[in-house]
């Protein structure tokens, strides 16, 4: 096979001229930052979440770009190009990258709070009143639905008019796709209530097939794409993270994020993340198996057999 990107977190190999094949790392991401520690068993149990996910999006009669998992942290998909030049990408353009993140917040967290506190992002834009104080873990009166470039070295945040002059999308195609994430997350509410989660947040990529039908493409629902929150734990006012933003909120404590935030914002260089301690990568560790075992119900066994049987694993998926 031919290495063709090597991604933050993701390799992609060429198979052939239809077919790509991701090898899931222990690498970690937070910020637009490759942190320099593993996690170990984090490759595996993001490729089988999103094995889950891809299982079930297609049972809902939602085309993907997924074909199987070719070992415990690989998984074949269909190709599609990749165009870096926005002017390339009109219309009319076929089997290529939409390349635009899609986000849809349910509750206040992460960025969208700290761009309330700035007051960038308004009451009312959240179906709040206007003069509503809003707080951390505040569940959102209505989906709040956002979308930042994909291709670019750093997620940029854009209106819909924006979104569409670079993508090449159709104003009926933009709806559509707002409508599929809206439908895909409605089921992954419903699933992972079932096992004492609340889906707080999360973010999809689409892509175009050879005939312009849409596709979701690359992972979603796992511990990086998506927050997740214990249910109980909230209830009783606590905000426990089985998603990467435990990542985050550890480089928050130790004023990594305030030292890159001075410095994109004046246009300095940046600092170099450092590691993460033993102590923290052994929890991010335990943080992703248990995220696995709770998002997709199935039991993360450390010691499986890597070289697990495409059919074996889907007829395995469709028991939930």
């Amino acid at each position: 096979m031919k290495l063709l990107m090597k991604g933050k977190v993701k390799e992609v190999y060429e198979i052939d001229d239809d077919k790509l094949e991701f090898l899931f790392t222990d690498k970690i991401s937070v910020f637009d930052k490759i942190v320099p520690s593993q996690i170990p068993f984090k490759g595996e149990t993001l490729c089988r979440t999103s094995a889950h996910w891809f299982e079930i999006v297609e049972k809902m009669g939602i085309k993907t770009h997924y074909i199987s998992v070719t070992s415990a942290n690989r998984m074949r998909v269909r190709r599609v190009n990749v165009i870096k030049d926005y002017g390339l990408i009109n219309e009319r353009t076929t089997n290529y990258l939409i390349p635009l993140e899609f986000i849809c917040r349910y509750y206040v967290a992460g960025s969208l709070f700290d761009r309330i506190k700035k007051g960038t992002v308004k009451a009312k834009e959240l179906g709040f009143s206007e003069n509503q104080k809003i707080r951390y873990g505040d569940k959102l009166e209505q989906p709040f639905f956002e979308q930042t470039t994909k291709l670019e070295k750093v997620d940029r945040l854009l209106t819909k008019d924006e979104a569409l002059k670079i993508s090449g999308l159709t104003e009926e195609e933009y709806d559509v796709i707002k409508e599929k994430v809206l439908s895909i997350d409605e089921k992954v509410h419903s699933q992972v209530e079932k096992r004492g989660l609340i889906h707080v947040d999360g973010k999809k990529e689409f892509a175009f097939d050879p005939s312009r039908n849409l596709m979701i493409i690359d992972t979603f629902g796992t511990a990086d794409e998506d927050r997740f929150w214990d249910k109980e734990k909230y209830e009783l006012g606590e905000y426990v993270e089985l998603s990467k933003e435990y990542v985050r909120q550890y480089y928050r404590t130790t004023n990594y994020f305030d030292r890159l935030s001075y410095a994109r914002e004046h246009r300095l260089e940046e600092p170099e993340i450092p590691p993460l301690p033993d102590d923290v990568i052994e929890k991010v560790s335990d943080l992703y198996i248990e995220s696995f075992e709770r998002i997709t119900g199935r039991t993360f066994k450390k010691n499986q057999n890597p070289n697990i049987s495409p059919s074996l694993f889907r007829a395995s998926l469709s028991t939930f």
